[in-house]
């Protein structure tokens, strides 16, 4: 039921159908900014009829989809976490982040290992833990 309250949430046209501009409002509110390309690329992927609109059927469609999306997302990032934490202590250290970065071609000194973790350091205890590291993929 919370879906279809969302989906007239959207609808502030109240005719039972969500379009580009209503779901460019939606997604920019959560955070997002998608462009107009993007947005008629999204519903014209769901849209069946071809008017440019997304029905409550095809809202679920895409809810679905994004569902499946952001929980393949949050496992795939769960295991990179798990692989880089080679000690399995929680957290990322200079030691790990250098050897990652040798294992993928990429020579840094020290400094920029070191750098690299002041970056993403958000509690400054020298080390990342899962959600700064979170925070660093998602570009936040």
């Amino acid at each position: 039921m919370k879906y279809y309250e969302a989906f007239k949430l959207l609808d502030t046209e109240e005719n039972g159908t969500i379009t580009t501009k209503e779901l460019g409002t939606a997604m920019r509110t959560l955070g997002q900014n998608p462009t107009e390309a993007e947005l008629r690329d999204m519903i014209r992927d769901l849209n069946k009829d071809g008017d440019g609109t997304i029905d409550f059927p095809a809202f679920l469609s895409m809810m679905d989809i994004l569902r499946n999306t952001t929980t393949f997302m949050e496992e795939g990032i769960k295991e990179a976490f798990k692989v880089l934490d080679k000690d399995g202590d929680g957290f990322l250290n200079t030691t790990e982040l250098r050897s990652v970065m040798i294992d993928i071609g990429e020579k840094l000194t020290d400094v920029e290992v070191d750098q690299m973790i002041q970056e993403a350091d958000a509690d400054k205890d020298g080390q990342i833990n899962y959600e700064e590291f979170v925070a660093v993929l998602m570009g936040k």
